[in-house]
């Protein structure tokens, strides 16, 4: 009977129902505000669960004959329909609740990271949808919600799988899902110290103390706090600021190592136990904190390492609570290792490195690629150049560890913000409760000193850690600086203005300038985008975005050097050379013509992939299906099959009546330039222009979207698509990609602008996906970008690419350069799992493949989930763990030799002029590699080039020596 009644709790709870209606953000806003001032909160009542599923009245226990029971509160009706309706689950009790649906594989462990994200919210906002509530008796009880804990981990830890794939977020559960009677204390702190300043914004100056690098004497600096305003002070005030006192002196209590076996019971007499056993010894007194920092790392790393060796459920989980507890005592002391030279801050970041590698920030894998180790040469120096190394690959650490705790949360977090902002400072609360908090001020102290000797120094305003901020494009622009703090998604953005995301958004629109904490990678649309146009661009921390924000607003002048050293000054700072930079004359020749002269829009039939080569570009299509069919000659076994709808197809149906008009799509479209042109010849204002451009585009793309197809050319298609791809129309899933004649230019890339259509199947919606790809270049940001490039926008021809659907593995980029080092003779790759891989700003796994041979890992992939493609059509979502990289050693070597053959063959086939480095994009399906599209890569040889950029760039002395006992 117990079975039956946990089944139908979690259908009742847990499962989606189609018939239910989701819940808007603004209905579970104003469901939560009823909530917090509920007596109940999110409870109906309290009863008893009975073990043959029966519940029972609080005052009627369950009999001695059924077995003993579980009493608890029941859900309010809107909660389990909410439960239903969003898979959102408020207030969850975990007595009772099904063990896997908790763990809730099939949602990306959904329900827990709630549950987490529920735990927080109720210490930053006095208790949240339970405000009230939490004083509701019996409503939950500690005792059962611990036994269900440790059960709960019991069974989860038995499995290895669930370890190595989700070790991190397993990890960082244990620190709110009760199992062991122990509270976390360093969030305790946060949440107090936060809730404080909200309420008394002079305390924030402490709050920020206490958040980003807490020690024992800010105790003393918050009682002074209470005593200095203690006339301004309410009584609840004064006493939320004594709790806190009590909080950090529990915090601060001096480190008692033996405690650590204290209720580890299953550790006596093994491998582990007796290495901790040993630890606890040899740091029974603790005089030398760099030393007990330095054991406390590699404790905590050894136990991640061997976790698996143990096999028992129950002593995992006692190791892992060691594991926490060895993070808090670093946490606590790390602050005293107080590095004098260069020799010992390298050693503290190695250690530190180690420890994040050990509470699970970055993969054991990870931390392998990280050569943190320091080597110096026989008179103890190191080079400038192998200091730098060693600095790129630490930042790179700390960016990782970071963009962890972002792929494990944000997607929930995001949800939750919609209808909770305060859910937003979840991941800056975990990202601050971590070791890697440490880890990235001292990398930030290395930096400054690096900064120093090489006069790479950063100009930022006046703000703190500006070695944080690394170029990773040149340009200089000038406009109002936006400090995005929360989501970008839905910020409407300005050509003229400068824009600090946490990440960029996915379909970013032309602007001045950008900088992100989130870099995605060095491939993607939009930073291709940025390095094509010259927009200066950079990476930033946390911390840096938090510190700019003062400045929102304001009118700047933004600057990225060729070496990547960055200037951010007010309006009023710039010199006369920086003002001289806008004049208007100064972007005169920037923009290029689209060539047309040799266009063929006679061509009306359907082209077979395999009778387009490169020569084809610009005049029958675009250069997507030009190249690969170029690719098809050179690689036949590796490219798909494939058919191109020409320009031609689209010009004849332009010329069709439009409805509503009298006249014809075409007509309308020139008459709208020609209109444009009119507007300002007579001085209207440039935002007027664009404003009726815009206007006019809308009206001409919904017309296209509602084009009806020439019954000739839909019958043509068919034919072609049963004699080329082997299958009647509306049988296979392919791909329609957008592909125009303003793309690929040796000026211009355009990469991405344009719509692709994803796997689609279905008959009817192929013919639909034509008109919605023929109308994709006149949506907002393709047009604003073209205009912002292009003299004659108004002669963009669409052509489309349909290619089969491959359901890769795993698929990315490839450039043949080497981006972060400017070596032309070393290869850029990037890759994410699934379909569409890294060409949208995920967070990718990145190589550089040197010429001289191996190659270095620039990056991991941070994506949880990605894309599948069924045969049905469509897209499917599937998640990724992190433990495993994507390429291995054979994919690298085809990736080098692929690159190779390009380099070689593709100038002579295409008897092209063109020397410069390609774009290729790829995939591998069950390590067969795949190519879909090559194309030049474009980057801007004005901001390369500029004599201001280089006026900015240091001359540095690689070979300089540095001294490792030289003090800091």
């Amino acid at each position: 009977m117990k079975n039956k009644f946990l089944f139908c709790f979690s259908v009742l709870l847990c499962s989606f129902s189609l018939m239910a209606q989701k819940n808007t953000p603004k209905k579970i806003k104003e469901q939560i505000a009823v909530y917090k001032k509920d007596a109940r909160g999110p409870y109906k009542d309290i009863r008893w669960f009975c073990t043959d599923g029966s519940i029972r009245q609080p005052k009627d226990p369950c009999p001695d004959n059924i077995g003993p029971g579980n009493q608890h509160a029941r859900y309010k009706d809107d909660v389990e329909k909410l439960a239903k309706s969003n898979h959102i689950f408020l207030g969850q009790i975990l007595t009772n609740t099904d063990k896997d649906e908790f763990w809730d594989t099939k949602n990306n462990h959904s329900r827990l990271k709630q549950y987490q994200l529920d735990k927080y919210l109720r210490g930053v906002d006095d208790g949240w949808i339970n405000r009230k509530g939490q004083f509701y008796r019996g409503a939950v009880q500690s005792e059962d919600e611990e036994a269900w804990g440790i059960d709960f981990y019991k069974a989860l830890l038995s499995n290895d799988q669930n370890i190595e794939q989700n070790y991190f977020l397993i990890r960082q559960s244990l620190k709110d899902i009760p199992h062991n009677g122990d509270d976390n204390v360093a969030q305790l702190m946060r949440s107090q110290s936060k809730v404080i300043s909200d309420k008394f914004i002079e305390f924030m100056d402490l709050r920020v103390k206490i958040h980003s690098q807490p020690e024992k004497n800010d105790i003393a600096k918050v009682a002074a706090f209470k005593q200095k305003y203690d006339s301004q002070l309410s009584a609840s005030l004064k006493n939320e600021i004594d709790v806190l006192i009590n909080t950090m002196s529990t915090f601060f209590k001096p480190t008692d190592t033996s405690a650590l076996l204290k209720n580890a019971p299953f550790l006596k007499n093994t491998i582990l136990g007796d290495k901790i056993t040993s630890y606890i010894s040899s740091n029974s007194v603790v005089s030398d904190k760099s030393m007990l920092i330095k054991e406390t790392a590699q404790l905590l790393y050894d136990i991640r390492e061997s976790l698996l060796d143990e096999k028992r459920g129950m002593a995992r989980l006692q190791l892992l609570d060691v594991s926490l507890k060895l993070e808090e005592i670093l946490f606590k002391n790390t602050s005293q290792w107080e590095t004098k030279s260069l020799e010992e801050l390298l050693d503290k970041i190695c250690y530190l490195g180690l420890a994040a590698t050990g509470a699970g920030y970055t993969e054991l894998d990870e931390w392998q690629q990280l050569d943190l180790t320091v080597k110096p040469s026989v008179n103890a120096t190191m080079t400038l150049e192998d200091l730098t190394t060693l600095l790129e690959n630490a930042r790179r650490q700390v960016e990782w560890s970071s963009s962890m705790v972002k792929a494990n949360y944000q997607h929930i977090v995001d949800e939750y913000t919609a209808f909770e902002p305060k859910a937003y400072g979840f991941i800056d609360d975990k990202i601050r409760g971590s070791i890697a908090l440490y880890l990235g001020l001292s990398v930030s102290d290395l930096g400054d000193f690096i900064a120093e000797e090489s006069s790479l120094t950063n100009q930022v305003m006046d703000i703190p850690n500006q070695s944080g901020f690394r170029g990773l494009n040149p340009g200089y622009a000038f406009g109002e600086l936006v400090v995005v703090t929360g989501s970008p998604d839905d910020i409407e953005v300005s050509s003229n203005k400068i824009y600090i995301f946490q990440r960029a958004p996915a379909d970013l629109k032309p602007i001045a300038g950008i900088a992100t904490v989130s870099e995605g990678n060095m491939v993607s649309h939009v930073q291709l985008l940025a390095r094509n146009l010259g927009i200066p661009n950079a990476a930033l921390s946390d911390d840096n975005l938090s510190s700019l924000s003062k400045y929102n607003g304001q009118n700047v002048f933004y600057a990225v050097s060729n070496k990547g050293n960055v200037i951010l000054k007010l309006e009023s700072q710039m010199t006369a050379i920086e003002r001289d930079l806008f004049s208007k004359k100064v972007r005169a020749n920037e923009k290029i013509e689209v060539p047309v002269d040799a266009i063929k829009l006679d061509q009306t039939s359907i082209l077979d992939l395999r009778t387009v080569d490169a020569t084809d570009s610009g005049k029958s299509c675009g250069p997507k299906a030009a190249n690969l069919g170029q690719l098809k000659k050179m690689f036949p076994d590796q490219v798909v099959e494939g058919m191109v709808i020409p320009f031609g197809i689209f010009r004849d149906h332009m010329n069709e009546p439009m409805p509503n008009q009298n006249k014809s799509y075409w007509e309308f479209l020139n008459a709208m330039f020609k209109q444009a042109d009119n507007m300002r010849s007579q001085n209207t204002d440039e935002d007027e222009v664009e404003k009726y451009q815009l206007q006019q585009l809308d009206i001409l793309r919904t017309a296209i979207k509602q084009m009806p197809l020439q019954a000739e050319f839909v019958k043509n298609l068919e034919i072609n698509f049963q004699s080329i791809l082997g299958q009647p129309l509306g049988n296979i899933p392919v791909f329609l990609r957008s592909d125009t004649n303003m793309e690929d230019l040796k000026e211009f890339t355009g990469a991405g602008l344009n719509l692709t259509i994803f796997n689609e199947v279905e008959k009817n919606k192929i013919l639909q996906g034509i008109k919605d790809v023929w109308a994709s270049p006149y949506t907002e940001r393709s047009f604003k970008w073209r205009q912002k490039y292009l003299l004659n926008p108004e002669n963009v021809f669409p052509s489309i690419l349909v290619i089969p659907s491959v359901d890769v593995d795993f698929s990315g980029v490839l450039i043949t350069k080497g981006i972060s080092n400017g070596n032309d003779n070393d290869l850029t790759v990037a890759f994410s799992r699934g379909a569409g891989g890294a060409v949208d700003g995920q967070a990718a796994e990145t190589y550089t493949i040197k010429n001289a041979g191996g190659f270095q890992f620039l990056a991991p992939a941070r994506e949880q989930l990605y894309n599948s493609l069924p045969i049905t059509g469509g897209t499917e979502k599937k998640s990724a763990s992190f433990n495993k990289f994507i390429l291995n050693t054979q994919n690298i070597n085809e990736i080098r030799t692929l690159a190779a053959t390009i380099r070689e063959r593709l100038p002579k086939e295409t008897k092209l002029d063109y020397d410069g480095a390609y774009d290729v994009e790829l995939g591998f399906k069950d390590n067969k590699l795949w190519l879909f599209q090559i194309r030049p890569f474009v980057e801007n040889k004005k901001a390369l080039s500029s004599e201001y950029l280089e006026s900015i760039t240091p001359k540095i002395d690689k070979n300089k020596a540095i001294s490792l006992s030289k003090i800091i």
